[in-house]
This record gives C-alpha cells, structure tokens and sequence, in this order.
C-alpha cells in the first residue's frame, strides 16, 4: 500500500511539473495571485451577459504598459504576462478571465486553460504556426468551437471584403520564427486556407449611424480590419459604453501612448481619423 501510495506521489508530482513547464510566466507569484484577485473580485459581481465580463476584466488593465512582442519565444509556449500587453494579449487576457468566471471558476489554472484555447489551433500548443496569429484564423477556429460569436452581419449596417491572406510569408524577414523551414511551410498552409477569404465588417462611416451605435455592447471585441491587400486585421480593442444608448468608445492597448487606454474620442470619430482602418469586425463571447 506504502509503494502504491508513493508511486501515486511521484506521477503527481511529475504531472505538476509538466504542467508547470508549459507555462511561461512573466512573474509566476504576481501573476497567479492577480488572477485569483481578479476572479475572486469578478465572483461577486453580477453580470448579464458574457461582454459585460469581459468589459469589467478589460477595464482593471487600464494604464498597464504596452509592449509588443511578449509572445515571441522558443520554443512556443503558452505566455502569461499580466504586467505588459499588446492589442492581441489584451483582448485575449480579458477574453479568457470572463471564460473563466463564466464557467464559474476562480482559479489562476482555469484561466490558463482557457487563455490556450482562445490562443491556439484547437487550443493546443504545437509549435509556432499553431498560434493563431492571423484574426481571419483566429475567428474561424474559435467559432467552430464555440467559443465566441462572430455577431458583425447582426448589426444594422455591414459590408463584405474577399482577401487572400499571406502577409506573414509574404514578409517573412519580419517574422524570426519563419527562417525555419518548416514553421515557414505550416504557415504557408495555414495562408492557403485563406486565399479569397470572405468576412464582414462594419464600415468607418457607418459608425456614426445611431442605429449601428446602439447595437453595439459594452464588451464587445472588436477587430480593425486593415486596407492592406493581404491581412484582414491589424489592431483589436474591446468597447466600452456607460449606458445602452451612450457612444462607443475602444478601450485597447495602444502603442503610440504606450498603455492600455480608453481612446479620447468615440469610436466613430476615433476610426474616421485613422485611415489605414477601413472598419471594424465584431465579436462576442459565448456563454
């Protein structure tokens, strides 16, 4: 029983570790006690819908550093880092504590269950190329697994555009990753799945039609999409309203104020004065 007992011990002990070793943490300490903080303080809230978690998620990093590229490492592991973000981590980060908390868990190893599976190709880390790295990519394997909803046809205004997306290998001196061969292969494939792409998006100057600003929810994800020939996104932000009826703003992670901010304007007027955007995707998370 003694022998039974310690083999038990010891498989334990190796499963934590492996466990462990497939998290790459900023600070593990202060990482996993701000997510049980954050868990905790969202426990005793109520919500009425899955956005309204992720705004109040996505509104505790207010004034947290942007930094680019925190991800990048090998070989690939999944990466928490709650002391700097990018767009993307930002969005994710607040995606996967509402997730969390929506499943009525409130533990640090439960966000980081679902941090992979919004992250990665069927939620497992298999490499480089098995990152979701285009948004295309991104809301299509999500969707299918049901994790949020592509909700942009639902609005009162939206266009279509068709894009075939490689930038990623049709820049690949940008990409470190992508000077080895077979990383470079696997997002070529990746990249052939989405040649004459078809999604939906909601037009700049539609923004600023009443009807389309009520139909969106505080929470919201939002993706800009890019008027590059072949990338569909090149920024996200999640909206902010303080009523139904009030404007649209865009909480991101900005690079140019280096911090996770709410934009000065609404997000209508904030879309008309960038314009390499043409508009906006819109996404929700499930239930």
């Amino acid at each position: 029983m003694k022998r039974f007992l310690f083999t038990i011990c010891i498989l334990t002990a190796s499963l934590c570790c492996m466990a462990q070793t497939e998290v790459r943490f900023s600070n593990e300490a202060s990482d996993t006690l701000k997510l049980t903080q954050l868990l905790d303080e969202g426990a005793a809230m109520h919500f009425d819908n899955p956005e309204a978690r992720v705004a109040f998620f996505a509104r505790k990093f207010i004034g947290t550093p942007y930094v680019a590229h925190t991800l990048e490492h090998d070989p690939e592991t999944l990466t928490v880092n709650l002391d700097s973000l990018d767009c993307t981590t930002f969005v994710e980060t607040a995606m996967a504590l509402a997730y969390t908390l929506g499943e009525r868990r409130t533990s640090w190893r439960d966000y980081v269950y679902n941090l992979r599976r919004l992250r990665y190709r069927g939620g497992e880390v298999d490499g480089y190329p098995s990152r979701l790295h285009y948004i295309c990519d991104w809301a299509v394997d999500n969707k299918h697994r049901g994790n949020f909803s592509d909700v942009t046809r639902e609005f009162p205004r939206y266009n279509e555009v068709r894009r075939t997306i490689d930038f990623m290998t049709s820049h690949r001196d940008r990409y470190p990753a992508l000077a080895d061969s077979a990383n470079y292969e696997r997002m070529r494939n990746v990249e052939n799945g989405y040649r004459q792409h078809l999604f939906p998006y909601v037009k700049s100057m539609d923004l600023s039609n009443k009807a389309v600003k009520a139909a969106f929810h505080d929470g919201d994800v939002v993706a800009l999409v890019s008027n590059l020939k072949n990338l569909d996104v090149t920024h996200m932000g999640i909206i902010v309203k303080e009523s139904p009826t009030a404007e649209p703003y865009l909480l991101h992670a900005s690079s140019s104020h280096g911090k996770v901010e709410i934009t000065s304007q609404p997000l209508a007027e904030f879309m008309k004065k960038n314009r390499q955007w043409l508009g906006v995707r819109v996404f929700r998370l499930n239930e």
